[in-house]
């Protein structure tokens, strides 16, 4: 299994030069990718155009949008951005993508919260026939660039719901679950797989996981102080995102371990405080 590293992109007060030496330094060490999450009402840096930076001081680790929030952009210009971003990597971009659930997101976009999930099958079929080099539209001509990967940028779907997982068999190259909880996480991507089966296509979807870290000891305040911040919205509920937070050496070997067992690709460690030697004391846990 692979292991990729989040960006801090996400932790309010972060800079851009530590963002960039970050991507620098994970790209030294034995990851695999390097991921950005996506928000709209929060102090977080853009994912799209923090991956486009960090593919210029780069030139072997994948990019992941872990996941974009993909109803708040339009389709066609989202397709040319990440076209783009695929050109700039020469080919490293995978685009994590889900339908996001803050309406303050939607409202500061402005973006139809409601009609998230149709306008993120629509987004889908735009992305298809753009990969493709297909017009979108009758009488109009077809997106460019061409994508440098052959059938275009991986699609990943995020995502709990049953539209999330007939996502992926009708369009996605795999499922991108997150959390700790190993169970859990398999019991979508079985189901991701039976919808992968009811399409039709040979072979099977990818399965990418994310887990949030910190490490040492000194930091877990800290780290929990941004967690508790990122999903305040959730209430009380955020607690129980605290507590998944992994903290420890051995808990980081044991959800490989088990990570590992249910089949999982490749598994991403969402930093939560963004100084850099998060990167190295990740790196010795992973040994």
């Amino acid at each position: 299994m692979d292991i990729g590293i989040g960006l801090p992109a996400t932790i309010p007060g972060v800079t851009t030069n530590q963002v960039l030496q970050w991507a620098e330094n994970a790209e030294k060490g034995p990851f695999s990718s390097v991921s950005a999450l996506d928000r709209l009402v929060y102090p977080n840096l853009d994912p799209l155009i923090t991956l486009a930076a960090v593919a210029t001081v780069t030139q072997r680790v994948r990019l992941l949008t872990s996941v974009l929030v993909a109803p708040l952009r339009r389709p066609g210009v989202l397709a040319k951005q990440a076209l783009t971003l695929d050109s700039f990597s020469n080919g490293r971009l995978s685009l994590g993508l889900g339908v996001g659930g803050r309406k303050d997101d939607f409202l500061a976009a402005p973006a139809t919260f409601e009609s998230r999930g149709r306008d993120m099958d629509r987004l889908m079929r735009v992305f298809e026939s753009t990969w493709k080099g297909q017009s979108i539209e009758e009488g109009v001509n077809p997106i460019g660039p061409r994508p440098i990967q052959p059938e275009g940028p991986e699609l990943l779907i995020g995502g709990f719901s049953d539209a999330a997982i007939n996502r992926v068999g009708r369009w996605a190259n795999g499922y991108l679950g997150t959390g700790p909880n190993c169970d859990l996480v398999a019991s979508f991507y079985k189901k991701s797989q039976e919808s992968w089966e009811k399409s039709g296509r040979s072979g099977r979807p990818r399965l990418v996981g994310a887990v949030y870290y910190v490490l040492g000891a000194e930091n877990v305040e800290r780290g929990a102080a941004y967690i508790t911040d990122y999903y305040g919205f959730m209430g009380e509920a955020v607690k129980n995102r605290v507590q998944d937070m992994v903290t420890t050496p051995d808990r980081v070997k044991e959800l490989i371990s088990k990570f590992t067992e249910i089949g999982m690709d490749e598994l991403h460690f969402w930093p939560c405080v963004p100084d850099l030697d998060q990167i190295s004391r990740l790196e010795e846990s992973i040994k």
